[in-house]
């Protein structure tokens, strides 16, 4: 069944992701397609109460599907989490008839865009899952995800290379605050030595049984891949270890930001373009209340409350392989 969708608003929200600017550019030149008219809203749920919109067409988005961040801007909004704040925002979408929004982000905007619904009529909302994190339920790859992993598999295989010319134990820390979904594959990536991640507790024992086993073998040099959301952190997991092994040299590097920009991969880019299609279709016949994802290369719909969950299944067993494989 068919909905009566003749506008639409897109927005980003929260972290920027490679491949929000190709997934923007989907949902544009799909919905002008199928002659619904597009406002972009600038600077996020911020920009939706202070009723920053501007019109787009497919000119708008013609030469940012290789760009990285994202065109119509982002930030956190502290207003939009109150219920002042998301009133002022649906009265905005209102008073310039958008009769649908599509957000794209990670959990927080997801939270923000059922809340939104919920509170007004359920309003239609539907949302594309726009971080590197790779921690939303409902979809194999988020957007973005891919393209961190291969900035950090670069970053760490140049670092590998001072570390091997000079006998140094690096401690790289990457993005992950709450999940260690781009440490563990980054890692496996460039056959690190270690991987920390939130979802294992930190045994900094085990990890220094493990240098010194290296040691043993000749091995005089090393990656260790921390998480950003590991329990102690990499600077102080270094610091720990550089107290019990005093005669060794060690380094910190914190990747940060890096990690989020970039020009998106071809994967992003291909991801993106498919759920920014699905998004609009899927608005108008009738459906919303989602975060479009992709599983086993179909298209999936997931309510906003059970893709924030974090039901993604981190896989233990590829950390026990990492190991095995780092011998």
């Amino acid at each position: 069944m068919s909905h009566d969708i003749r506008k639409i608003a897109v927005l980003t929200s929260g972290g920027d992701a490679p491949g929000m600017n190709a997934a923007i550019r989907a949902v544009v030149r799909t919905a002008i397609s199928e002659k619904i008219s597009v406002e972009g809203v600038m600077h996020g749920y911020q920009g939706l109460i202070d009723k920053e919109f501007i019109p787009l067409y497919g000119s708008s988005v013609s030469g940012i599907i290789q760009r990285g961040g994202t065109f119509l801007k982002s930030s956190r909004s502290k207003e939009f989490r109150t219920p002042e704040g998301r009133a002022k925002a649906y009265q905005n979408l209102q008073d310039e008839s958008i009769d649908a929004l599509v957000v794209i982000g990670g959990d927080g905007t997801f939270h923000g865009a059922e809340l939104l619904m919920l509170e007004n009529d359920n309003y239609p909302v539907i949302g594309l899952p726009g971080t590197i994190d790779n921690d939303l339920f409902g979809t194999d790859l988020t957007i973005g995800y891919d393209t961190a992993l291969n900035t950090v598999v670069d970053a760490v295989d140049k670092i590998r290379d001072t570390a091997g010319s000079h006998d140094i134990i690096f401690f790289v820390e990457v993005m992950g605050r709450d999940a260690g979904y781009i440490a563990l594959n980054s890692g496996i990536a460039v056959g690190a030595e270690n991987i920390m991640v939130p979802e294992e507790i930190t045994d900094v024992d085990k990890l220094i049984v493990k240098i010194e086993q290296d040691q043993r073998k000749k091995k005089t040099s090393g990656i260790i891949i921390v998480a950003e959301g590991d329990k102690i952190g990499a600077v102080e997991v270094a610091r720990l270890v550089k107290e019990r092994m005093p005669n060794h040299e060690m380094r910190v590097t914190v990747l940060g930001h890096i990690q989020r920009g970039g020009s998106p991969s071809c994967m992003d880019r291909v991801l993106a373009s498919k759920l920014g299609y699905a998004a609009v279709n899927i608005l108008k016949e009738g459906r919303w209340g989602v975060m479009v994802g992709e599983m086993n290369g179909k298209i999936t719909e997931t309510p906003f409350d059970k893709a924030t969950k974090r039901e993604n299944s981190f896989d233990k067993s590829l950390l026990e392989m990492a190991r095995q494989l780092s011998i």
